[in-house]
């Protein structure tokens, strides 16, 4: 990989000796050097990325830079120390749109403009390399099971409660997300690939903020509010945010299910599904960091997301009989009040060993969750034979709570010889309590209804332990690491007095070896070994009933899966990317919906069950490329096969699968005087997952901006123009078909509005937190 020089002068009226001091973007220090006589200085031998520099005079800091995004070998200005700034020169370049750095692959959500005014939930969907089914779960380059971490800590939640969870999240308030497929031991080795949803952190020194708005409509209105402050001296750093959303939109199914036996039709439900959801979602955040001294920085942070949202949904349906004929409707209406409270605490402290960037870090973190529903289902049935109608009302109250509490401490060790050593140790205890009391209220009282009512308690204790050594020479460079965690955990089913213990020890392995071929091309090989661990609710075994014909239950005899992922990575002058992958994973834990004998009826389930094995051959590609001086494409395409064995329902696959791909294109045009404009384009081919088969669906996203001189910025956007992104697919077993068709509100018009004041003085990254493996397992 092609090594980069950065070079400069200082001004000053005292010609006294100045200390640069060379800093990346996580605030390590790489070099120190001295400035000779005429004031100039120059590092040599840098890796592509993003650095910051730090003068100091007679010990004492008297300048820190912008962010410098190196590139090319970079010749800055004058530094001028009287007035503290580089003359007339911003060095901040504007971040690509897709990049990537140190393994990961970074989507810059604050530089994309068709972002704008949307949920973290909506920014996810349309990133390059994403799925997202019927069910709300989340797929990267066609892997599922993923751990997705706000800030490094993980979001525990899955599935439609992830998705409810991110949708209260404002796009305002993202800086960018990080895609690590293949993390190495240093992070917890849940999940088969990580997605980190970074929140957008003030750097500069003095008091510096900024206020937004947007207004989007679709089928329905949407508004993002957001304010943010920051103050930061040579002592302390303070800061805190906040933002409001009001957004409505709605899920539209349309669902065909066939029931046969060998081979003979014997019914059918064709139901039309409505529902409309309002969110009333705040987020805040605050709090301070103090510097000691020059070794020592203790911090601190309180975190608050509120989102509370009513859905109102209208189901109906007509059964077909075996000759094809209506035998029978109901319609459901049915009403839900919900909230959603996180709160979290974390209190860290850094210690600098020495010079060369070794550390030791402590964070001790407490998160809290809590959610309430409560829920009206009013289900009218009418018979055709003999013309009877009957009306069955139940209202449902559900009170969950969730505690997490997490100590962990890291050590990095920088050797002058080039050999680094990361070690650190981690534990954590999770406990959540589901209370779900369902009443039958047909007769005019609240009667108890049993059969619903369902009472879950999940413990879980994991300790970890972890190391990594690497050493790098002249071309190569070499990470080999390994992590071992313990894991113990107890599901108790009061309802039932059942009870399920788990207890087990992994080791995950991991290596990323890198050679230089070329200044401008390397070679990377990396593999890791992950696993993902049910979900709370997918271990609860209680069956959930959505309408007659619908139910839900979790599996409480579901295991881990453990993946081994492996790729081969080429890049080319730190901008052309060509990712080779494969992964084979055991137990896979997998989605489904299984037709299923109730009381005499055949109803659908949707439940969890473990696939033998898949298989995931992939080739991802990024290509930049620049049209003209004005306009520039950022290029990305996933060539995948994933195929899949394993027996559900008694149907019996083996290496099932095909072959598929998704396109993904980023145009950005600089129409100069401060406008500039944006169209994206994603195509998504068929893709055939296990016993569900996705039809291809495509969008187009456009968008433009407007920078003000004095620091404000209107955007507007208009995403999945042609109404084309929406989900269509069918579910086969050998006495099951389903078709079905989803709709969202994914056509938005937003016009937003952004202002940012105070210094324009970088000051040092402030640390956000440490919990960054709490369990992605509450929801379902």
């Amino acid at each position: 990989m092609q090594n980069f020089s950065l070079s400069g002068s200082i001004k000053s009226d005292k010609a006294e000796q100045m200390e640069i001091n060379l800093l990346d973007a996580d605030n390590k220090l790489i070099k120190t050097e001295i400035a000779d006589s005429n004031g100039k200085f120059g590092f040599n031998d840098l890796k592509g990325g993003t650095y910051h520099l730090k003068i100091n005079k007679n010990g004492s800091e008297v300048y820190h830079s912008d962010n410098i995004s190196l590139a090319e070998n970079t010749t800055l200005p004058s530094i001028d120390l009287n007035t503290k700034s580089i003359e007339g020169v911003t060095i901040t370049k504007a971040r690509p749109m897709i990049e990537r750095q140190d393994g990961k692959m970074i989507m810059n959500v604050e530089n994309s403009i068709a972002s704008t005014g949307n949920s973290a939930f909506e920014v996810l969907e349309k990133a390059p390399g994403i799925n997202i089914d019927n069910n709300d779960n989340i797929s990267l380059r066609g892997k599922g099971n993923l751990l997705v971490q706000i800030d490094g800590k993980n979001t525990p939640m899955t599935g439609s409660d992830l998705a409810n969870y991110l949708k209260g999240i404002p796009s305002s308030t993202i800086d960018k997300i990080e895609f690590i497929t293949n993390p190495s031991s240093k992070y917890d080795a849940a999940g088969s690939s990580i997605i980190n949803i970074k929140l957008k952190k003030e750097q500069r020194k003095g008091t510096n903020g900024s206020i937004s708005t947007s207004l989007g409509t679709g089928k329905y209105v949407k508004n993002n509010n957001s304010f943010s402050i920051n103050h930061r001296n040579k002592k302390i750093n303070i800061f805190g945010n906040y933002s409001f959303a009001y957004r409505e939109a709605y899920n539209g199914l349309v669902l065909d299910r066939n029931f046969y036996e060998n081979n003979n039709f014997k019914k059918a439900y064709v139901q039309d599904n409505y529902l409309k959801f309002r969110f009333n979602s705040h987020v805040a955040k605050a709090g301070m960091d103090y510097y000691l001294n020059d070794k020592n920085v203790l911090g601190f942070s309180v975190g608050l997301v509120s989102n509370k949202f009513n859905v109102n949904g209208d189901n109906s349906n007509v059964t077909l009989g075996s000759n094809r004929l209506p035998e029978s409707t109901f319609t459901t209406v049915n009403t839900s009040n919900d909230r959603w409270t996180n709160l979290s605490f974390n209190l860290n402290h850094k210690y600098t060993i020495d010079s060369l960037g070794s550390e030791i870090s402590t964070d001790f973190d407490y998160i809290n969750y809590a959610n309430s529903s409560l829920q009206s289902f009013d289900t009218r049935t009418h018979q055709i034979t003999d013309g009877t109608d009957n009306l069955e009302i139940i209202k449902g109250d559900m009170d969950g709570k969730l505690n997490i509490y997490s100590l962990k401490s890291d050590l990095t060790k920088n050797f002058k010889n080039d050999w680094k050593l990361e070690t650190g140790i981690k534990t954590s205890f999770v406990k959540t309590d589901n209370d779900l009391k369902f009443f039958n209220a047909s007769s005019g009282s609240l009667i108890p209804d049993l059969s619903k009512t369902n009472h879950f308690i999940y413990e879980e204790n994991i300790n970890a332990v972890y190391g990594n050594v690497s050493k790098k020479w002249d071309k190569f460079k070499a990470t080999a690491g390994l992590r071992m965690e313990n894991t113990n955990v107890k599901g108790t089913q009061l309802t039932t007095n059942q009870v399920n213990k788990r207890n087990y020890t992994q080791l995950f392995p991991s290596a990323i070896f890198s050679y230089d071929l070329t200044d401008k091309s390397n070679l990377e090989v990396n593999l890791s070994r992950r696993i993902t661990r049910p979900s709370y609710n997918q271990l609860n075994p209680f069956k959930f009933y959505l309408d007659p014909t619908t139910l839900k239950a979790g599996n409480p005899d579901l295991n881990a899966q453990t993946t081994m992922n492996y790729e081969l990575t080429y890049s080319l002058s730190n901008k052309y990317f060509a990712t080779l992958s494969y992964s084979k994973t055991s137990n896979n834990i997998t989605d489904i919906l299984k037709p299923v004998v109730e009381n005499g009826q055949v109803v659908t389930v949707q439940t969890i069950e473990n696939l033998n094995s898949v298989s995931y051959f992939g080739l991802y590609l990024i290509a930049p490329v620049k049209v003209t001086q004005w306009w520039d494409m950022n290029n990305s395409a996933n060539f995948y096969y994933g195929s899949y064995t394993g027996n559900v329902s008694g149907t019996q696959i083996n290496n099932k699968g095909n072959f598929t791909f998704n396109i993904n294109s980023i145009n950005s045009f600089k129409l100069g005087n401060g406008y500039t404009a944006e169209l994206t384009g994603n195509y998504k081919a068929k893709e055939v997952y296990a016993y569900l088969d996705m039809s291809p669906n495509w969008y187009l996203n456009i968008g433009a901006q407007k920078k003000f001189k004095n620091n404000s910025i209107l955007k507007f956007s208009f995403t999945d123009m042609f109404f084309t992104s929406n989900i269509k697919g069918q579910t086969v077993y050998n006495d099951y078909l389903e078709n079905f068709a989803v709709k969202r509100d994914t056509r938005v018009v937003t016009l937003s509005y952004t202002y940012n004041f105070g210094s324009s003085k970088n000051g040092q990254p402030r640390k956000t937190g440490g919990a960054d493996d709490l369990k992605q397992r509450v929801g379902s």
